[in-house]
């Protein structure tokens, strides 16, 4: 099991670019009256059929060649359960696929949800093949970040450029902290 959310982020994230997408969406919906924090990662990759999906959740199925256990999927799953939540996977091919995790907040057996600024941040810059849409959202209030966006401003300047992975680190973490801000660390 993973300490922390973002890590199972990551890893999840991880598989969507492994699986071709071109784009992905990240969504943190932290939602305190209706106790509850839903991860949402949608991806445009190649998809699975109905066969692969079936085992997706199975920690001994991987579609990898380099190992044999693929624990990613299955970790995001127990961790959602493992709350009182629930984890609904949907995949087609050539469409892509999505993942929702929600999150029963005040369970004991939630993990925390960690550092999803660095983890956004470190993604935008490994797979800069792929646009990232990022929304995180407290009790209403939210914000959005899209690479898409990024590409048009900066007319072709890559992300990892010291200035540009500086500007997008401190988007993040100033925008977290305004929407945060007033509430408890999740």
């Amino acid at each position: 099991m993973m300490t922390e959310l973002s890590l199972n982020v990551l890893d999840i994230v991880e598989n969507s670019t492994k699986a071709k997408a071109s784009l992905v969406f990240i969504g943190v919906e932290i939602d305190s009256a209706a106790d509850s924090l839903i991860i949402r990662i949608d991806d445009d990759g190649c998809g699975m059929d109905s066969e692969q999906l079936a085992r997706v959740t199975d920690p001994f199925f991987t579609t990898r060649t380099t190992r044999k256990v693929g624990l990613g999927v299955p970790f995001f799953k127990q961790s959602a359960e493992m709350t009182g939540g629930d984890f609904i996977i949907t995949s087609e091919p050539g469409v892509g696929t999505k993942i929702t995790a929600r999150y029963v907040l005040s369970s004991i057996d939630r993990m925390p949800l960690g550092d999803m600024t660095a983890t956004i941040h470190q993604l935008i810059l490994m797979h800069q093949d792929c646009d990232f849409l990022y929304r995180y959202s407290y009790d209403g209030k939210e914000f959005t970040l899209d690479t898409r966006e990024l590409r048009v401003v900066l007319e072709g300047v890559p992300f990892d450029v010291p200035d540009v992975s500086a500007y997008i680190k401190d988007f993040l973490t100033e925008n977290t902290a305004e929407v945060n801000e007033g509430h408890p660390a999740v």
